[in-house]
């Protein structure tokens, strides 16, 4: 079973992205922010990250250029879900080694379509 780490400092927006993940077929762990997720990521890889932009202790740009750094590019699939909607800064998450962007509110829908782009579906 693949696993995926959501990573967000919304206790409801893991909630609800937990349930749509397990539903499709997803093994799924949390995290509150980057510096946690790093923390994770260290002791067990996971397959894909949604990850938020805007955290406490450790942003999302800031764990992504983290991850990247220490685990290099393309594993594991990293989908952007924030409320960042400018240009410039969905260029800045790709740039710096994000797989995807998708815009909150998501649905099922959109999580399932992203992350088949991404090959974790």
């Amino acid at each position: 079973m693949k696993t995926v780490m959501v990573v967000d400092d919304s206790r409801i927006v893991r909630k609800v992205a937990r349930r749509i993940l397990e539903g499709l077929g997803f093994a799924v762990d949390e995290a509150e922010n980057g510096a946690e997720a790093l923390v994770f990521c260290r002791a067990r890889l996971p397959d894909g990250i949604l990850l938020d932009w805007n955290m406490p202790v450790m942003n999302g740009i800031e764990f992504l250029r983290a991850l990247r750094a220490e685990f290099g590019l393309g594993e594991p699939r990293v989908v952007f879900c924030t409320t960042e909607s400018e240009l410039e800064s969905i260029q800045r998450a790709i740039e710096d080694g994000a797989d995807e962007y998708i815009m909150k509110p998501f649905d099922a829908e959109i999580i399932e379509s992203k992350f088949h782009q991404v090959g974790l579906l």
